[in-house]
């Protein structure tokens, strides 16, 4: 067993060790190992490995496969370093939808190198269900909004943990925004029993660096003239391509919107 996890194993015998054609490999990918089968244009099976995931394993691999062969993977957990391997090596990558190949789980006989020809069998008949494959800048951008949204999340699961004990120990909110300015003042103040004062200051301290990572709102109150807001809303736009530009994913000349040199969106002064 150990042999398998760290060295690709042959499961069928190669068909016909000089085909030289289009070949059509299928990718059942997992966690810690994958299974790979390739076919030729008639369907039949080359060969059929189990590797772990390595990519020096996968290229190896990939190297019996010949020159820009049609490869598909499924959109799984953590498919971007086997699309970027497969793209690195000239290989032509498809993703399949995973709710369009659902119908595996149904068959009878189901395992991973049966799902792997399967995928292989459905992109050489032009029957594979495709999903988008972003590129690397899109996927980083993904990231990135995926995180904050991670972050955010966390913030609000504490808040909401500081209005739970306020309300188990009855007491009244009369502020619209308890984080605010007044709202801080009264939590400054408040005097709790011991457990619950512990809970408010623990959820307090955790939602620090949580709101420093995805810009703390500040207490005060932005101006309400016309001139006010428009000031904020200017710096509200201007704010994300200046983030982007400090991860070097949009360049100091362009935005977020429009094209070089072009703000974002410019807010009116006038009534």
């Amino acid at each position: 067993m150990l042999g398998v996890l760290t060295s690709p194993t042959v499961k069928e015998a190669p068909v016909s060790a000089a085909y030289d054609g289009k070949q059509f490999v299928g990718i059942n990918l997992h966690r810690r190992r994958s299974v790979i089968s390739r076919t030729d244009q008639h369907g039949e099976v080359l060969e059929a490995v189990r590797i772990s995931n390595d990519p020096k394993l996968l290229a190896e691999v990939m190297g019996r496969a010949g020159e820009h062969p049609e490869v598909v993977l499924e959109a799984t957990y953590g498919w971007y370093w086997a699309a970027d391997v497969l793209t690195t090596i000239g290989a032509n990558v498809h993703l399949a939808h995973p709710l369009g190949v659902k119908a595996f789980a149904y068959r009878r006989v189901k395992n991973d190198f049966r799902d792997a020809a399967d995928l292989a069998d459905l992109l050489r008949m032009g029957r594979l269900p495709e999903a988008c494959i972003a590129p690397p800048q899109v996927r980083d951008l993904r990231q990135l909004v995926r995180h904050r949204a991670k972050l955010v999340a966390v913030r609000s699961a504490w808040k909401c943990q500081v209005h739970a004990v306020l309300a188990a120990c009855g007491v009244a909110v009369r502020m619209s925004d308890l984080f605010g300015q007044a709202g801080t003042q009264l939590l400054d103040h408040l005097q709790l029993p011991t457990t619950f004062a512990a809970r408010v200051s623990f959820a307090r301290d955790l939602w620090t660096a949580p709101a420093d990572a995805v810009g703390r709102r500040s207490p005060r109150r932005a101006p309400t003239t016309v001139a006010g807001r428009a000031d904020k809303v200017r710096k509200l736009s201007s704010c994300r391509p200046r983030r982007l530009q400090q991860f070097g994913l949009l360049s100091a000349g362009s935005s977020s919107r429009g094209g070089p040199n072009q703000p974002a969106y410019e807010p009116s002064t006038t009534g």
